[in-house]
Order: C-alpha cells, then sequence, then structure tokens
C-alpha cells in the first residue's frame, strides 16, 4: 500500500459535512483532519500499488461536493 496526504480546501461552512462524507463513502481514506491555515481538511489514503493516484483524487475526492481544491503529497518512504 501506497500512503499519500491530500489537502482539501472546501466551500465555506461545508469541511465537517466533507470530511464525514469521505470517512463514509472512501474506503481508501484512513483518516481526516480539520487544519487551519489555507487549506480546511488533511486527509491519508491507502492506495494499492499500481493505483493511479491522479486518477484517484481527480476522480474520487475533488468530485465531492464542496470541495474547491486540493493538493496532494506523495510519499516515499517512512520512518518510525
Amino acid at each position: 500500500m501506497k500512503a499519500i496526504f491530500v489537502l482539501v480546501k472546501c466551500d465555506l461552512g461545508t469541511a465537517y459535512q466533507v470530511a464525514a462524507q469521505m470517512v463514509d463513502e472512501i474506503e481508501e481514506i484512513s483518516e481526516v483532519y480539520s487544519i487551519s491555515g489555507t487549506y480546511d481538511l488533511l486527509i491519508k489514503c491507502y492506495l494499492a500499488e499500481g493505483r493511479d493516484i491522479g486518477h484517484f483524487v481527480t476522480g474520487v475526492v475533488q468530485t465531492l461536493p464542496n470541495i474547491k481544491d486540493t493538493q496532494t503529497i506523495i510519499t516515499f518512504n517512512a520512518f518510525s
């Protein structure tokens, strides 16, 4: 499994609704955090090896209602 993080900007007043929908509907999303700053949410996703990250973000995450913008962070190694 490959971990990616996606920063999500939501329409005003919809961040909690968007977060709940993500948790309920997208099995690849393991965690959703509300954050401060330019973006409203930080989501952690685990994708199967070979899964197209671009298609996942643009076809699954960005198509949810009330999402205005995203920024994807691709991971390489995890250190514990």
